[in-house]
């Protein structure tokens, strides 16, 4: 028999802190998509692409499918995303449901492994944006394109995973938390 909450055990407040938590994450994933997506189509609308970059601006958005898409937010950042929403709706500290964006990002709360990983990944990105911003069209648009569709798959999926989740009588994994807080 699985100690996960059923969906009898959702009341309205559980459900609004992990909405809260998945949906703010999400708000910050759509953010991107919405300023990137202009600019990784730009190459397309102004016809700048030669017939090798139509290429790699497809090759590339396809493989960042697989690469960030499925592997990053499927297979790591969602599962790790609704567990900790889903822990948090059943275990609310105030500071936490109020930054649950954050805290479903493992940003704070989390093993020390998982809080290096976490701003690693934060920084690295960081960075790797402002290089980016110093390419000029067409290489721009083929590097945001792969952006664009990996956040694209990863929003997506993360919205299905989490009503998946909300449905599911299987408690997700929270081994990204602390011991301390795992034990419930």
């Amino acid at each position: 028999m699985s100690n996960a909450p059923s969906t009898a055990q959702w009341t309205a407040s559980r459900l609004l802190i992990a909405s809260w938590g998945v949906f703010g994450v999400l708000g910050v994933l759509s953010q991107a998509l919405y300023r990137l997506t202009p600019l990784a189509l730009e190459p397309v609308q102004k016809g700048m692409l030669e017939p090798y970059q139509w290429g790699i601006y497809i090759a590339w958005g396809v493989l960042n499918i697989y690469t960030e898409g499925i592997k990053g937010f499927q297979r790591g950042f969602n599962p790790r995303v609704v567990a900790r929403a889903i822990h948090l709706a059943h275990h609310p500290k105030p500071l936490h449901v109020i930054l649950a964006p954050f805290f479903c990002m493992s940003l704070f709360y989390a093993t020390r492994k998982r809080l290096i990983v976490s701003w690693s990944l934060i920084i690295g990105i960081t960075l790797i944006v402002i290089l980016v911003r110093q390419l000029a069209q067409p290489w721009r648009g083929i590097v945001d394109i792969g952006v664009v569709t990996g956040l694209g798959y990863g929003a997506a999926h993360l919205v299905a995973a989490y009503f998946k989740a909300l449905m599911a009588r299987e408690k997700p994994s929270t081994d990204s938390l602390p011991a301390r807080a795992r034990v419930t």
